[in-house]
């Protein structure tokens, strides 16, 4: 198998590589791999932690963008048959386009910072995978993880609580990476709820919701709810909705938990009151 070369890390695509070396087996033991588990490694970059995945995954398929280090990849590990590399954008890379079966997939990634989110909810969008372990910023961690009434509590938080359970696992200090980060970083895991607590059409509701309220976060719950141009709920409507989550009028949207903001999707979708998605 060849050694891996030297890569000048490119600030285009966020490239941090992890080189503590306990760090990596510690994620790697997080990830929990069962003899029979098809795992998805997300920016696998230098491979810092792909050849202790492929120790212990069943199949491993990494994702990588640059396209450098995916040539390098492939020569790395071309004689190891379970292991697959795929030149591109997770983003634009349904699951169900890399296994027959992402249910039973257990993805794991160090990722880009500048794309957490939109990564976060491309994996969770059904068919959602088993298990997902993810390095993230310490701050997104935070917000994803955040308790009602909190300045962390977010539409990323309901997006991501309503549908998933979430945990942090390991705080990871700049000098982990090179270069090295601002920041420090989490590794969280995502598992996903069975069976999903909410139809794809509630789900588009939900998204709706919390962008609406979350975009007015300082104003009143009974005035974004009347007055956004995604919503524009009559009195009664806004009424039902904040009977539903169990709201009063003058609160504030982080202070309604995600429990809330699901009753409230609920009862806006059965109304017909979603204006977009």
């Amino acid at each position: 198998m060849t050694r891996p070369q030297s890569h000048r890390p490119k600030r285009s695509l966020g490239q941090n590589f992890l080189v503590d070396g306990n760090l990596r087996r510690r994620i790697v033991e997080e990830a929990g791999i069962l003899p029979g588990d098809t795992v998805l490694e997300i920016g696998p970059g230098q491979g810092a932690l792909t050849e202790l995945l492929a120790e212990e995954a069943h199949q491993l398929i990494l994702v990588e963008l640059d396209r450098e280090l995916a040539a390098r990849l492939r020569d790395r590990f071309r004689d190891r048959p379970t292991v697959k590399v795929v030149e591109g954008d997770i983003l634009k890379l349904p699951l169900e386009a890399l296994v027959e079966a992402p249910e039973g997939l257990r993805v794991v990634g160090n990722i880009p910072y500048n794309i957490t989110t939109p990564i976060l909810f491309h994996l969770l969008a059904p068919p959602r995978p088993g298990e997902i372990l993810l390095m993230v910023q310490k701050e997104v961690a935070d917000r994803i993880l955040a308790e009602p009434g909190t300045g962390d509590f977010g539409a990323l938080t309901v997006g991501v609580q309503a549908v998933a359970e979430v945990e942090r696992v390991l705080h990871v200090p700049p000098a982990a990476f090179r270069p090295r980060p601002k920041v420090d970083s989490a590794v969280i895991r995502i598992r996903p709820l069975r069976p999903s607590p909410l139809t794809p059409e509630e789900e588009t509701a939900l998204r709706t919701l919390t962008r609406s309220l979350f975009q007015w976060r300082r104003k009143q719950l009974r005035k974004t709810l009347g007055s956004h141009p995604e919503l524009r709920l009559p009195p009664d409507r806004v009424a039902a909705l904040l009977e539903a989550a169990g709201a009063e009028p003058t609160q504030r949207p982080e202070t309604v938990g995600p429990a809330g903001f699901v009753a409230m999707a609920r009862l806006l979708l059965a109304g017909e009151g979603v204006q977009g998605a």
